[in-house]
Formats: structure tokens, sequence, C-alpha cells
């Protein structure tokens, strides 16, 4: 093999010239395109059923709380049951339900309730997809290959998902109705059971064979050992820590007062505040790409923390300078430095965490994302008025460095992921060629 050709195998396309991660990554992208028209049709559709703020609000709700309400018992089962079977029946189950809310649309017969209960079993069902994903992956692929794999989906979910889903939608609405929209939801949805069907099923990596039998109590015992997990490992424990803290802090302020500073300050409309956002989306989706062609850091605990928190400082700048530019410039580089660390993150708890504990970790830091966001959109209106968009903007640009640093100190990180090294070389071409999932599962762990 050519040097050229071994460059370009270690790139982000790497994961590819397997045939099941091809079929995973199909289905994969289906489904983030699919939540992109979702989307933009829900909200047309509400308004067309003469909606408003208030009815968005309570479909928006009941898909929120339905996450919230599967994501740690996902955990338990991803580590229980074999992840592509929770898979299958996840997007089968939303296919359907997808399909219902279609002919009801086409046929004038749909009603905001009707919206209301479908959302809430997305949610549901959406609470079993993270984990049982982040669990699977290092089944189907060798460790050397997850880094450059996590950041294809890095990339994949603003481009497909924040930008082409919604694009396609505004088409479809503006040339027919929001019932068209849904039809190509309904239809993308099943293209993504198609390809998942064709992933060969793999072995659960657990030994179950001395666990309780009642299956309630087992899964009790289960939830109970990923927190203890959680709780006797700092890195893990200390990133989380961090990271909602993270959230709290940027998530609120990012999402909701952005466009007041466009509006308000900056004598912006619409258009710029949709400017910003495709900056933010642009970045993220350029940083986990460009993480993705390389290997893991040999200080990866250390790069990741410090990338998430000096990466907010210039939300500093969005506080002080009255410039559309300027901001979009501003949540470009911060979309750059949440994005790339997230590709590390996920590669390091497909390689660190023990393969049967791997379903139950995941939904704890997807648990996190769900808890902390809306709390602090709510929390970010009441701050701002109370201390200025300039102070609140300060603040979530400059606190995150300093708990970085909390993190990884206290957890003594340095001395952890030089005692733990994941900068693995890729492995050789006789390897890469490797299709049988036993032998997949074998390199994983």
């Amino acid at each position: 093999m050519s040097d050229t050709g071994s460059r370009w195998l270690r790139g982000p396309l790497r994961p590819f010239r397997l045939g099941q991660y091809r079929l995973l990554a199909g289905s994969v992208t289906m489904s983030l395109f699919a939540a992109g028209v979702w989307l933009i049709a829900l909200v047309w559709q509400v308004i067309a059923l003469g909606g408003g703020p208030t009815e968005l609000s309570l479909v928006s709700a009941a898909a929120a709380g339905g996450m919230v309400a599967t994501t740690l018992l996902g955990g338990v089962l991803a580590d229980r049951v074999p992840q592509r079977r929770i898979l299958l029946a996840v997007a089968g189950a939303r296919t359907v339900a997808i399909a219902v809310v279609a002919a009801l649309a086409v046929g004038d017969l749909l009603h905001l309730w009707h919206l209301i209960v479908v959302a809430g079993v997305i949610g549901l069902g959406n609470g079993f997809t993270y984990p049982a994903y982040s669990a699977l992956l290092p089944s189907i692929l060798p460790a050397e290959d997850l880094m450059a794999a996590n950041g294809v989906e890095g990339m994949l979910r603003p481009t497909i998902m924040q930008a082409g889903g919604p694009a396609v939608a505004s088409a479809l609405i503006a040339a027919s109705s929001p019932g068209a929209a849904i039809v190509m939801v309904a239809v993308l949805e099943a293209i993504g059971v198609a390809f998942l069907l064709l992933v060969r099923p793999v072995p659960l990596r657990r030994d179950r064979s001395a666990e309780p039998a009642h299956p309630v109590r087992a899964a009790l015992v289960d939830l109970k050992d990923g927190f203890v997990y959680m709780a006797r490992t700092p890195w893990l424990l200390a990133t989380l820590l961090f990271a909602s803290a993270l959230i709290l802090l940027i998530m609120g302020p990012v999402e909701v007062l952005i466009p007041f500073v466009i509006k308000d300050r900056a004598g912006g409309g619409p258009g710029d505040h949709a400017i910003v956002m495709a900056a933010f989306g642009i970045g993220g989706a350029i940083g986990s790409l460009g993480m993705a062609m390389f290997k893991m850091p040999r200080r990866y605990l250390t790069v990741m923390n410090l990338f998430w928190g000096a990466g907010c400082l210039p939300l500093v700048l969005i506080g002080l300078i009255a410039n559309v530019w300027v901001i979009a410039a501003a949540v470009f580089v911060v979309g750059i430095c949440f994005s790339a660390p997230m590709v590390i993150w996920g590669t390091l708890l497909q390689r660190r965490v023990p393969p049967h504990m791997l379903g139950r970790v995941s939904s704890l830091d997807f648990f996190v994302s769900l808890v902390f966001m809306p709390v602090s959109m709510a929390l970010a209106g009441p701050v701002s008025s109370g201390i200025g968009l300039g102070v609140t903007f300060a603040v979530a640009g400059l606190l995150p460095t300093a708990f970085a640093v909390a993190a990884i100190v206290l957890a003594r990180m340095p001395k952890d992921e030089l005692a733990h090294p994941l900068d693995t070389a890729p492995a050789d071409e006789e390897s890469a060629d490797a299709e049988d999932p036993r032998q997949l599962v074998g390199a994983a762990a």
C-alpha cells in the first residue's frame, strides 16, 4: 500500500472500509436526515392546525420528557440486550408512529393530540438510541477506528440534521404542505430500518452467568452498578460534573440570548440569526471531522477538558461587541471547540469503560445533557435581566476554563492519562479488511 493510501486510511473515512460500519452509518444518516426534516415539519404542522408557541411547547415537552424518562433505563438495556435489536425496535416503532401521523395529515384527519402522543413515543424511543449505538459501535469497529467513526457522526449531525434536513423540509412545505414533509420523514426512517436489518448481529460483550434471576432486580442492580462505577472513576466523575456545569453555563446564552443580542444590540433580524446559527453548526462539523483525522492525543483527558473550557472564551465577545459577523465568528470557534472534544469523549468511553458497562455510562452522559440543557435555557432570561447580557456572556465565557482546570487537577487527569495510553496506531491492511464480527469484537475488547 502506498504512503498516500495509508494516510487516507488513517483519515476520517477509514471506518468505511468495513461493510458492517457502512450499513450502520447509512442507518444513522437516514435517521439524522429524518430528524432534521421532522423538526421543521412539526413546527409548521402545529401552525397549520392553528397552534402557537404554547401548543408547540406541549409537543416539544412531550418529546423531551420521553427521553428523560427512558435514558437511564436505555443504558441498562443496552448492557443486557443486543444493541442492534434495541436500535431496530426503536427505529421500527418510530417509523410506524410517523407513518400514522403522515397518513392522518394527508387525509386531513390530524389533531394536536396526535402530535403530542407521537412526539412522546419518539422521545421515549430516543432515550434508548444513544446508549445502544454507543455500546454497539465498538462491536462493529476495531479500537483504532472508533475516533474516526465518532468524528464522522459528529460531522453528520450539524450538516444533515441541522442543515440538510431543515432545508429539504422547508422546500417541501413551500411546494406542498407539512404533511408532505412528514411523509418524507416516514420514508427516510423506513430506509434507515432497512440498513439496520442488513447489519449482522454481534455478540453481547457481557457475561450474564452470575446475574440475579429476577429481571427487575437484575436491572436495578445494573443501574446501581453504573452509578457506583461513575463515582469510583475519578476521570469520569470529574468530566461529567464539569460537563454539567458547562451545559448549565453556555447552552442558555447560546440558544436563548443570542437572538436578542442580534435583534436589540446589533440591529439584525431572522436572516442574521440564521447566519450565526449556521456558523455554529459549520464550526461543529469542522471540529468533529478535523478531530477524526488524528489519532487519540497522548494527553487526551487534558486536551479534551481544556478544549471545552477555553473554547468558551469567545462568548465574552458576544457580550461586548454588537456586530453580527463578530458574533458569527465567535460561535464558529465555540462550535469547533465544543464538537472536537466530543469526538475524544465518545472514543474515550468506548475505549476505557468496560464493555459490559458502556451502555449505562453512555446513558449517564446523555442524561446530563438532557437534564441541564432545559434548566440553562430557563435560567438564561432571568439571569440576563438581573445582571445584564454583557455580564451573562462574560460568566459563560470565563468560568468554564476555571472549571476545566479544576476538573483536571482534582481528578489527577495528567497522571491517569499517562497510565492508560490510548494513542493506538492503526491496524495493518490485513486487519483492516476483517469483516467477521467475532474478530471485530475481539479487536475492540
